[in-house]
């Protein structure tokens, strides 16, 4: 019997996720998401082109290859639409290759509303949603509340719908939410809705699977399965810095879960990191840079958000985060990714612990959000040398392999890869 092979982000999410599975996937047979939803977007770029995926796995554009949506994942269908149309203009017909699973949760127009609705009601301590129904509909699965993709096969699909979207507009109104002025992507909330329930007519069109049998029965039959992860294991609803968090779980136990496998059933744990780091709306950031370093590191790193366009913050590598990811995560193998966005840099650094009030700590304290953390910092001399054009890890500049091997022993994981461009071409493997 096989194993499942994982791969997911080490920091706050945009570590390069969706352009690592693209490049391993003709190593495997089924390429499986396992948690988030819209809310995350994966970029891919080859022979020429750019392409955003939000729900989709990442091996899409591979046709010979299956991708599962899991149980675990949120689908919002008018989202999901549009994906579907991109990828026929791509002439990807995605009917043949993707599988659903019926336990996957609908994001309804009213949880967006619902989202809408708390970010306002927070005021200063906004948490920086991504307004895609995430929380909400998370919310709804856990208080057994909410529709499946199951669910619209049944009969009583739209008495249950509009049960519940009575219960969000009420839920607004009480936060005091302009209900009816609301608008989902430029257009009214009722015709948005419209178009929502249309959409499902493309969910309809897809293989719904059981998709717990569908894997382990890959899995006794000798198949190779990857479980691609989205946003970061710093984001994880348990061990992230809560509550600045997403809503699921996005470390390796979330695997289980969100496809249906036992713990045995996992393999080798890939984990991604940027040779830098970034976060995107609010919380802790501890190597966070408010200089002209940082803004360098943005520019150059071209750090937006893939989904929301938000510029993304930035800061030096975090030694005591990504150690504490690869912990809770059991990383085999790490990945490294954009190490070529510092290439013009005359000194890179690297935050090796963390002091708070005069004691030096490598652990994430519990009350990461409320107390003032200084990076303790190492310095490294930069490689000064553009890496576009390097064809194999041994050709890397020394002083660049130097700041790697640093990675290696102080996260105690051996290093797979390296990728130095946005294309599927530009990865080194070691």
């Amino acid at each position: 019997m096989s194993k499942v092979d994982v791969l997911l982000g080490l920091q706050w999410g945009d570590e390069g996720k969706g352009k690592v599975v693209d490049v391993l996937t003709p190593q495997y047979d089924v390429v499986a998401r396992f948690q988030g939803g819209p809310n995350a977007g994966h970029t891919l770029e080859f022979n020429g082109m750019k392409h955003v995926l939000r729900t989709i796995p990442s091996g899409i554009f591979h046709r010979e290859k299956i991708n599962v949506i899991g149980n675990g994942v949120l689908i919002e269908p008018c989202i999901f639409k549009g994906e579907i149309e991109a990828l026929k203009e791509k002439n990807v017909d995605a009917t043949q290759n993707l599988y659903i699973s019926k336990k996957a949760h609908l994001i309804l127009p009213s949880h967006r509303l619902m989202d809408a609705a708390n970010e306002q009601s927070k005021g200063k301590s906004k948490i920086g949603s991504t307004l895609k129904g995430i929380g909400p509909a998370y919310t709804d699965k856990v208080a057994r509340t909410g529709l499946r993709v199951g669910d619209i096969l049944s009969a009583d699909f739209s008495a249950r719908f509009e049960h519940l979207r009575q219960q969000h507009i009420q839920m607004a109104r009480m936060l005091g939410f302009d209900v009816e002025s609301f608008q989902l992507e430029g257009i009214p909330f009722a015709e948005y809705e419209k178009r929502w329930m249309e959409s499902l007519q493309t969910l309809r069109q897809f293989r719904l699977i059981n998709s717990e049998y569908f894997i382990n029965q890959c899995l006794r039959d000798g198949k190779k399965v990857l479980a691609e992860g989205a946003q970061g294991s710093m984001l994880d609803i348990d061990f992230g810095s809560y509550p600045f968090v997403t809503s699921s779980n996005t470390v390796t136990a979330g695997v289980c879960s969100g496809l249906g496998i036992a713990p045995s059933s996992i393999g080798r744990v890939m984990g991604i990191t940027k040779a830098y780091c970034t976060r995107v709306g609010a919380g802790p950031f501890p190597t966070e840079l408010f200089d002209e370093t940082g803004k360098r590191l943005c520019e150059n790193g071209h750090e937006f958000g893939s989904v929301t366009g938000r510029p993304r913050r930035c800061g030096w590598i975090d030694i005591p985060a990504l150690r504490y990811a690869c912990m809770l995560d059991g990383v085999t193998d790490l990945f490294v990714t954009k190490p070529d966005v510092m290439d013009d840099f005359d000194e890179v650094k690297m935050c090796t612990a963390y002091s708070i009030n005069g004691q030096q700590t490598d652990e994430l304290p519990f009350e990461f959000n409320d107390v003032k953390i200084e990076p303790v910092l190492q310095k490294f001399e930069g490689w000064k040398t553009p890496l576009a054009g390097t064809t194999s890890y041994e050709q890397l500049p020394q002083r660049l392999r130097t700041y790697l091997d640093a990675i290696e022993q102080h996260t105690g994981v051996h290093i797979m890869a390296v990728s130095i461009s946005p294309d599927r071409k530009d990865v080194l493997f070691k």
